[in-house]
């Protein structure tokens, strides 16, 4: 049946059409709405702006939402100018101690996800009641509300506003045109002066133009990348061994390559988030599961933030702890700025056995690869194999389509039932 419209219908829908067909006249000829185009900020003229506020010191740890302006930063800055720390605190020391020299502020950044590290220096250090030290804190948004992230960022996301103020840290979003820019750090300069304490601008997705980073210090030594890596030692491993990943392009790799192979993904914890911590994972692991091996699938930047804990692991005697650190040389999921282990006087191997480690070395061919995985299953623990790996990853790599509680669940009854 084929209903009839009204003819009061008929008259509105025209008087709708007619308002719309007098609106796009109108509209003809005009200018574009200047508010619905998209701005980027560029990484050149935001630091500009910030040395012509004083401030021209930089540290921190690398961060994807921070990475064009980081580059900008490491291609331009003197070395005594910028340092790439092993953890954030560490960061807001250094600046605290860059002020008292100076008496100027330091600028320090940081993904959302190193706030907890930060907590510390900035209770114990910075805030007024106590040494009362002023810096400006740039920190990467990940997870912020609205947008799609990962669950470890979406948690994060949502409660960096809170942590922010129950800290005593004033904040607001970086803006992504130079004005508004601009219009912030008069803001964070006039707090800073003022009350003599720390400010922070959040900064969203996409709010900086693309610049690449020009000096990456390659491994010169490393044969395989990362990925080939992981293919030879999750070949080589027994099926009751255990395997703790690192959190970045590290577990992603394995994870796919599981899939490959229909394997599974009950034998490994993919550590998301967390970073620097997969080392103190596997630990805990390997002390109530004595009789498997313990695999732990480490990256050089991820070990040297919490490198407190190659001295606990070597202390604990752990005859079935397997430390496999990955040294590429960079952050390379964050954009490939160096870390402190590309240094040829870097050593991981004297660290851990300094350490307490019983033995550790170093591999860089596919085969001393192959038959550091032999001798590691062979060896009591804990000891450390350092492979020289190339940096980068695959364009097209995947992430896991399975959840973290899913995987914690899965490995659960992994470690239950062997």
């Amino acid at each position: 049946m084929i209903r009839k419209l009204s003819s009061n219908t008929i008259r509105q829908g025209n008087f709708i059409q007619k308002q719309v067909e007098e609106q796009q006249d109108r509209n003809e000829g005009n200018e574009p709405f200047t508010e619905l185009v998209r701005d980027f900020l560029a990484p050149a003229d935001f630091y500009t702006l910030l040395k012509k506020y004083g401030m021209d010191f930089y540290c921190g740890v690398p961060d994807s939402l921070l990475k064009d302006f980081c580059a900008y930063i490491a291609n331009n800055s003197d070395s005594k100018k910028h340092v790439i720390t092993s953890n954030e605190g560490t960061a807001v020391s250094l600046a605290a101690g860059y002020h008292m020299a100076t008496n100027k502020y330091g600028v320090v950044y940081l993904q959302n996800s190193g706030l907890g590290n930060i907590i510390n220096p900035i209770m114990s250090l910075a805030t007024p009641s106590v040494y009362s030290i002023p810096m400006l804190i740039l920190i990467g948004w990940r997870g912020e509300p609205g947008k799609r992230d990962e669950p470890q960022h979406n948690v994060q996301g949502a409660a960096t506003p809170g942590i922010l103020a129950s800290v005593g840290i004033p904040f607001q979003p970086l803006p992504d045109y130079l004005e508004g820019a601009e219009h912030v750090i008069e803001t964070a300069c006039h707090h800073m002066v003022t009350t003599k304490s720390p400010y922070c601008l959040l900064v969203k997705r996409q709010t900086f133009l693309p610049y690449q980073l020009k000096s990456k210090k390659k491994n010169e030594s490393a044969v395989l990348n990362r990925e080939e890596v992981i293919k030879l030692i999750a070949d080589r491993i027994g099926e009751t061994d255990i395997v703790v990943g690192t959190t970045g392009m590290l577990s992603r790799e394995l994870y796919e390559y599981r899939d490959a192979k229909n394997e599974g993904h009950e034998r490994d914890f993919y550590t998301v988030g967390s970073m620097g911590h997969a080392s103190s994972i596997a630990l805990g692991i390997a002390m109530q599961k004595p009789h498997r091996n313990v695999f732990c699938l480490d990256g050089d930047g991820a070990a040297i933030m919490h490198m407190g804990s190659l001295a606990t692991v070597g202390q604990s005697g752990c005859k079935n702890y397997k430390h496999i650190i990955f040294n590429n040389g960079g952050h390379d999921s964050v954009g490939g700025q160096p870390s402190d282990a590309s240094s040829d006087s870097f050593s991981f191997t004297h660290i851990a056995m300094g350490s307490g480690y019983r033995e550790a070395w170093v591999s860089t061919t596919e085969e001393q690869i192959i038959n550091s995985i032999t001798r590691m299953m062979q060896l009591d623990g804990p000891v450390l194999c350092e492979i020289k790996c190339k940096m980068g990853s695959r364009k097209d790599l995947g992430r896991p389509t399975t959840t973290p509680l899913e995987n914690k669940h899965d490995f659960m009854r992994f470690l239950k039932n062997y």
